[in-house]
């Protein structure tokens, strides 16, 4: 854990020096795209059942404001467009408070409960993928307008699009649902989302996205809800479940690799958050954490969106010795980490 810090620091360290010579950010813009690890407010104004605009969810962001990011204050992204020298985030493009000029530094489409399969999003009122994509082509229309269309060009083209998907397919959807682990097992179930992985960067790539990263699975079976869930009992991490992710990372990582031979100039990073988040869980006390089993929110077993709220009992009023917020989602002090992993890994993506 110890060589994660270091290595972490000299890539934050490039990159400061890359933001000191360029006066400004390496890219031109951030642009995300998936569920609720990258999900900054997209689900507010939806008829959805997943929603985190309100306390305790971003309780430590800025001005103790909650804006719909299922934490208790930055993401990932947050920490990756500041190490990258943006001066804000990326907003929601469903956002009623952004303006046009707001959408210089990029947009963000992504939305809790989405996923790479249609259907996962479905009962909650989710924005899928395609729909996602189809708010990105509008996006790109309403840049054009603004910078013109070559200048609009070369941005789409130097922007970093990231992609985060499949956790809720596997356990919102696919662990849930008989229809699809009776006629699939978790191996042809990867493959069916593979093919809509395939899918989503083939539409980017002739969209004009040319450097993208995709974020794999998590160790889904140490999430607290699916502890809970599906461990029958047991407080450790379910096994089969992180089984069936490291299976899935395997096929990411894979066909990653394939579409990068298959189009050219495509600069496309597969982002191993799996093992990042599974060192701080085994290892919690080297970065200062003591709780990885159980999440801040409420009693820590399964509260998420409306089931973690202010009025929820036994929510801890220091997040930051918490691996998880919620039954679902890291807290603020473990994505800072995974900020600069993840940099470290798709340092080709702005080189």
């Amino acid at each position: 854990m110890q060589e994660m810090r270091v290595s972490g620091f000299w890539v934050l360290l490039l990159v400061s020096c890359l933001i000191c010579k360029s006066k400004g950010a390496i890219v031109p813009a951030l642009i995300m795209f998936g569920d609720s690890i990258v999900d900054v407010g997209n689900n507010n104004n939806l008829l959805s059942i997943v929603k985190s605009n309100f306390p305790p969810y971003g309780r430590d962001f800025t001005n103790r404001t909650p804006t719909g990011r299922f934490c208790n204050g930055k993401l990932a992204v947050d920490f990756s467009a500041e190490y990258l020298g943006f001066p804000s985030y990326p907003p929601a493009y469903l956002s009623r408070e952004a303006r046009n000029e707001d959408f210089l530094i990029g947009a963000n489409f992504a939305s809790a409960s989405s996923g790479y399969y249609d259907a996962t999003s479905v009962p909650f009122g989710a924005i899928p993928l395609p729909r996602q994509l189809s708010y990105y082509r509008t996006y790109q229309n309403r840049v054009r307008s603004m910078i013109g269309r070559e200048r609009a060009r070369t941005m789409f083209s130097k922007s970093i699009h990231i992609l985060s998907a499949g956790s809720s397919d596997f356990l919102q959807n696919y662990y849930v649902n008989p229809l699809l682990n009776i006629l699939n097992t978790p191996d042809q179930f990867s493959d069916i989302l593979m093919r809509s992985y395939s899918e989503f960067i083939q539409n980017l790539y002739e969209l004009g996205a040319r450097r993208i990263g995709v974020i794999s699975l998590p160790p889904m079976g140490c999430l607290p809800a699916a502890i809970t869930l599906f461990g029958a009992g047991n407080k450790s991490c379910v096994e089969r479940l992180n089984n069936d992710a490291v299976m899935f990372n395997t096929k990411l990582e894979a066909t990653t690799q394939a579409l990068m031979k298959r189009h050219s100039g495509l600069k496309l990073v597969a982002f191993n958050a799996y093992q990042p988040l599974m060192d701080i869980i085994t290892n919690p006390y080297d970065n200062g954490f003591f709780e990885t089993k159980r999440a801040c929110c409420g009693t820590g077993t399964i509260e998420t969106s409306f089931l973690c709220n202010s009025l929820s009992l036994g929510t801890c009023s220091n997040a930051t010795g918490y691996v998880f917020w919620d039954g679902f989602h890291p807290t603020e002090a473990v994505y800072e980490l995974l900020a600069g992993q993840l940099l470290s890994q798709g340092i080709s993506l702005i080189s």
